[in-house]
């Protein structure tokens, strides 16, 4: 009986085995790889699932975490996810919230779920800074006219 190549994820260090491979496979953007990179993809994120829970923690923090381990400054995820300078700082100091397209930019790079980005945070901004306990969340509201 052959060997298989890729078997369900039992420890870290195969874990991380298989997340330098998927790395590699994808730099090749090769559609040879396509079944290979869906199936290690898939057994990442079983392990993923099982072992990881980022429920704890809001989505700024997980992405400066993930920054450090993955030894990012803030320049170079701008960069990864096409804004600029200015908006990146305004994300990592709660400022701004996730775009939609910014959580799908991060959970591609990073190869995490995109919930682990889109939950609600709270955001420090002029708006709700009068506010005792008032809290924005990271989506944009309208506002009634009679209150604006």
């Amino acid at each position: 009986m052959e060997k298989l190549k890729y078997t369900v994820i039992k420890n870290k260090k195969q874990y991380d085995e298989y997340c330098n491979i998927l790395e590699i496979l994808i730099s090749k953007e090769d559609d040879k790889f396509s079944d290979e990179i869906e199936l290690i993809t898939i057994l990442i994120e079983k392990w993923d699932d099982e072992h990881n829970s980022f429920e704890d923690v809001d989505p700024i923090e997980l992405i400066k975490t993930l920054m450090e381990n993955n030894n990012l400054r803030a320049k170079d995820l701008a960069e990864i996810l096409d804004l600029s300078k200015g908006t990146m700082s305004k994300i990592l100091n709660y400022q701004k919230g996730l775009s939609k397209e910014t959580i799908r930019k991060l959970s591609n790079h990073f190869n995490i779920s995109q919930e682990a980005f889109n939950r609600p945070y709270k955001l420090v901004n002029e708006v709700n800074k009068r506010f005792r306990n008032a809290s924005l969340m990271n989506t944009r509201k309208k506002l009634n006219k009679e209150f604006a």
